[in-house]
C-alpha cells in the first residue's frame, strides 16, 4: 500500500504567489502552513521577506515564521529540526499541512537531507584562519562564484567551509548542494509549482518592491539598526536590506538603491527557478490562472494522493 503524503509543498519563484496559494488551499483543506523561508524566521523583518499579515496569520496556523532575532544567526540544520517536528506534530493532529517558500535548500534540506560534504581538516582550515576575511571572500569568488555571492565576508566560518570542501574534493560547494543522490524521501509529499512568463514575473518583482518601500521598508530597516546595530550574517542575506543599510548610512541614493533591489529579486527568482526545476514529480501550474482556479487544481491532486476520491 502507497505511504500517503504527509505535505503538500508548493514551490516557485519570488513574486510568483506561492502565499496566496497557500492561503486558499489552507482555507478550503482547513490546513496550516509551513513557511519554507530562510528570512520569515527573522522577527522585525516583515515587509523586506513579504511575511503573511497579521490578518493572515489569524485565519490560517503559520509555523516557522518569526522565531529568532534579526541579530541572531539561523541555519538549514535548524530549520529542519524545527519543520520536521512542524510535520509529526500535524500528522498526529491530522491536519493537511501545506509547506510554501522560495527558499529551495530549504525545501531539499527538508525533504531530501542535508549536504554534510567532507569532514573537517584542521590543517586546512588552521591554515585558512590565518587570511582576512577579504582574502577568503575573494578567494571564494574565483573558485565559487555562487557561493560568495550569499557569503558575506564577514562571515568567516561559512567563508572557511565553503574553501575547505573546495580543497578537499575539487567541487565548488553551491555545486555540491544542488546535487541530488538521492530520491526524496525524508517526508512524503505532492509537489505543485508555479510557473511564469518572465516579462510579467519581472513585472511583478518591480511592482512589488516599489510596494514594500511605499508600505515602510527603510523605516523597518532603520529600526532594526537602531536595535541591534546591524544583522546577523545569515539575516543579511535578504534581499535588500544591506541597500538599505546603505542608504541609511548617506552612501547611496534611495531610487538607487529601488532599483539594484528590483535587479537582485529579478536575479534572485532566476536562481529559484534553476533549482526548482531540479525537484522530481512537480506538477506545475500556470501562475498566471486565477487563485481560485490554481487552489482547485492543487486540493484535487492532494485527494487523489491521499486515495480520497
Amino acid at each position: 500500500m502507497a505511504v500517503q503524503p504527509a505535505v503538500l509543498a508548493i514551490i516557485g519563484p519570488t513574486a510568483g504567489g506561492k502565499s496566496a496559494l497557500a492561503m486558499a488551499v489552507a482555507e478550503r483543506l482547513d490546513g496550516e502552513i509551513l513557511s519554507v523561508d530562510s528570512m520569515q524566521v527573522y522577527r522585525g523583518m516583515d515587509l523586506g521577506t513579504a511575511k503573511p499579515s497579521f490578518a493572515e496569520r489569524g485565519a490560517v496556523r503559520h509555523h516557522l515564521i518569526d522565531q529568532v532575532e534579526a541579530d541572531e544567526t539561523f541555519t538549514a540544520a535548524r530549520f529542519v529540526e524545527t519543520a520536521d517536528g512542524v510535520i509529526a506534530e500535524a500528522g498526529a493532529r491530522g491536519v493537511p499541512l501545506i509547506a510554501a517558500g522560495g527558499t529551495p535548500m530549504y525545501f531539499k534540506a527538508l525533504f531530501h537531507g542535508l549536504f554534510e560534504g567532507p569532514g573537517a581538516d584542521e590543517a586546512v582550515r588552521e591554515r585558512l584562519r590565518a587570511e582576512t576575511g577579504e582574502a577568503l571572500h575573494r578567494r571564494l569568488g574565483e573558485v565559487d562564484p555562487e557561493a560568495a555571492l550569499r557569503i558575506h565576508a564577514n562571515d568567516q566560518r561559512r567563508l572557511i567551509r565553503a574553501l575547505e570542501v573546495f580543497e578537499l574534493t575539487g567541487r565548488p560547494i553551491s555545486e555540491l548542494q544542488t546535487t541530488w543522490e538521492a530520491p526524496l524521501d525524508r517526508h512524503p509529499a505532492v509537489w505543485v509549482g508555479l510557473t511564469w512568463d518572465r516579462s510579467e514575473l519581472n513585472r511583478r518583482i518591480n511592482l512589488r518592491v516599489r510596494q514594500m518601500v511605499e508600505a515602510g521598508w527603510i523605516e523597518e530597516t532603520r529600526r532594526l539598526m537602531e536595535r541591534f546595530g546591524g544583522l546577523s550574517a545569515t539575516a543579511a542575506e535578504a534581499t535588500g536590506y544591506r541597500l538599505w543599510i546603505d542608504h541609511l548610512g548617506g552612501r547611496i541614493g534611495r531610487d538607487d538603491a529601488i532599483e539594484q533591489i528590483k535587479i537582485a529579486t529579478r536575479r534572485l527568482a532566476s536562481k529559484q527557478i534553476k533549482w526548482f526545476r531540479r525537484f522530481p514529480d512537480v506538477h506545475w501550474l500556470d501562475g498566471a490562472a486565477p487563485v481560485e482556479t490554481n487552489a482547485e487544481a492543487v486540493i484535487a491532486l492532494w485527494r487523489t494522493a491521499r486515495g480520497e476520491g
